[in-house]
C-alpha cells in the first residue's frame, strides 16, 4: 500500500451558523465564495441561483458532514507507480512515445498487496472518520468495474503521427491483471468499519477521445483556442504545446457520447455501492455542455438524495467546497459547508521521504484551526 498510494489531510468544517439544506434554492446561505479557486472558470456559465426544482442535500446530512471532522484522502492510480507523485498531471509533459507507454501500463498493473480491511482498520486506529478516494482521476483510468465502454481514444504512436482511432474498453482495473473492483472492496469495509465514503470522480477525461478538448485535455482542438469560454479553458499553453495533440472539433455524436458516459460512470458510482457520503467532483467541463451536466446533477441527486456533493465544475449546485492548501479565514468564509484538503507531503500523492511528512504536531494545529 504504502508504495502505490498517497494520502492528504481533510480538516471538515460546517460553520454554525449553517442552514443549507433546509433553505429554499436561490437562497444566499448556499454561496460559493468569490475566492474559491475552482469557481472562477464557471461562473459565467453557472447560474448563481440554482433552478426551482434543485434540492441541495437536507439538513441532516449538513450536520453529519458537520460531525466527521477529520478524514483522509487517497490518491491511487496508474499514475501511482509511473510518476511517484503529482497525480495524473505530469502525463501532460510527456513525450508522444511516454505517453502511449503510460496508457498501456494498465495492461501489466498488479498491485496484489491491496487490503481494504488493513486500510479501514488504519483509519479507525488513527480517529479519521471518512476517506475519500479516486475512483477515477483525469487520466481516464476508473479504479472501479464501470460497465461503460470508451468508443474513441488517441494512438499517440501511430505511423504519420498521432491518430484517433476506435477502441471498446472500459479502460478500468478490472481490464489488468489484479482485476479486481477497488472501489467495491474499499466500500464494503467502509461499511462493515462505520467510516464514511467519499467518492472523488473527474468531470474531464483525457484518455477517452470523446472528452476533448475539455480539462486540459491533450487532445486539443483549434476551438479550445479561439473559443475558451465554450470548453472551460484553452488547454494549450506554454511549455506544453509540443506534448498536445490537436484533433478535429468533436462532432454531436462524441459530445453527445461524452455526457452519456460520463453521466453513466455517476450512476454506477451512486447505485452499486451503497450508502456514498460524499461526492467528491472535481475540475469542470464548460458552457457548451452545461445544460447536459445540469441534468447529471439533478439525477446524482434523485439517485441518493443524502450524498453532499462538491461544487467543483458545478458552481453553486454543490453542497460543500474545499479550501485546498490552506486554512480559511474571514474573507473566505460561507454559509457554504467546507472543509481543508492539505497534502501531507510534498503533493497530494505518495511521499517516498518521511521526512517531507508534515507530521502530527501539524495535524492537531490545524485541525483546531478548523
Amino acid at each position: 500500500m504504502r508504495r502505490t498510494g498517497g494520502v492528504r489531510l481533510l480538516g471538515l468544517c460546517g460553520l454554525l451558523e449553517l442552514l443549507a439544506g433546509t433553505a429554499l434554492a436561490g437562497d444566499d446561505t448556499i454561496r460559493l465564495p468569490s475566492t474559491d479557486a475552482h469557481f472562477g472558470p464557471v461562473r459565467d456559465y453557472v447560474e448563481a441561483v440554482p433552478e426551482p426544482d434543485y434540492r441541495h442535500a437536507p439538513a441532516a446530512a449538513v450536520e453529519a458532514f458537520k460531525d466527521i471532522k477529520y478524514g483522509v484522502r487517497i490518491h491511487w492510480g496508474l499514475y501511482s507507480a509511473a510518476f511517484g507523485g503529482g497525480e495524473s498531471w505530469p502525463f501532460l509533459d510527456l513525450p508522444f512515445d511516454k505517453k502511449q507507454e503510460y496508457q498501456q501500463a494498465y495492461k501489466t498493473w498488479n498491485p496484489r498487496g491491496f487490503d481494504a480491511e488493513e486500510w479501514m482498520r488504519l483509519f479507525k486506529d488513527g480517529g479519521l472518520r471518512l476517506f475519500a478516494f479516486t475512483s477515477k482521476h483525469h487520466d481516464g483510468f476508473s479504479m472501479f468495474d464501470t460497465h461503460t465502454r470508451v468508443r474513441r481514444r488517441l494512438d499517440w504512436t501511430a505511423k504519420g503521427g498521432p491518430r484517433i482511432e476506435d477502441c471498446d474498453l472500459g479502460y478500468s482495473i478490472m481490464e489488468t491483471p489484479f482485476g479486481r473492483d477497488v472501489v467495491r472492496e474499499l466500500c464494503d469495509a467502509a461499511h462493515r468499519h462505520d467510516v464514511k465514503i467519499d467518492l472523488y470522480f473527474s468531470h474531464p477525461d483525457w484518455y477517452d477521445a470523446d472528452f476533448r478538448p475539455y480539462g486540459f485535455s491533450p487532445i486539443t482542438t483549434l476551438g479550445a483556442t479561439e473559443h475558451p469560454e465554450l470548453y472551460g479553458r484553452a488547454s494549450v499553453t506554454g511549455r506544453a504545446r509540443d506534448f498536445f495533440f490537436t484533433a478535429p472539433e468533436p462532432t454531436a455524436e462524441e459530445e453527445a457520447r461524452m455526457m452519456v458516459r460520463h453521466r453513466e460512470q455517476l450512476v454506477e458510482l451512486l447505485t452499486r455501492y451503497g450508502r456514498i457520503d460524499m461526492l467528491c467532483l472535481d475540475m469542470w467541463l464548460g458552457a457548451r455542455v452545461w445544460p447536459q451536466l445540469r441534468e447529471t446533477v439533478k439525477a446524482i441527486r434523485g439517485l441518493q438524495p443524502d450524498v453532499m456533493v462538491r461544487a467543483r465544475g458545478i458552481g453553486n449546485y454543490g453542497d460543500y467546497y474545499t479550501p485546498e492548501g490552506f486554512v480559511p479565514g474571514s474573507g473566505e468564509n460561507t454559509a457554504m459547508p467546507w472543509f481543508v484538503i492539505y497534502p501531507l507531503g510534498r503533493s497530494f500523492s505518495y511521499e517516498p521521504e518521511p521526512a517531507r511528512h508534515k507530521g502530527g504536531p501539524w495535524i492537531i494545529h490545524n485541525l483546531v484551526s478548523c
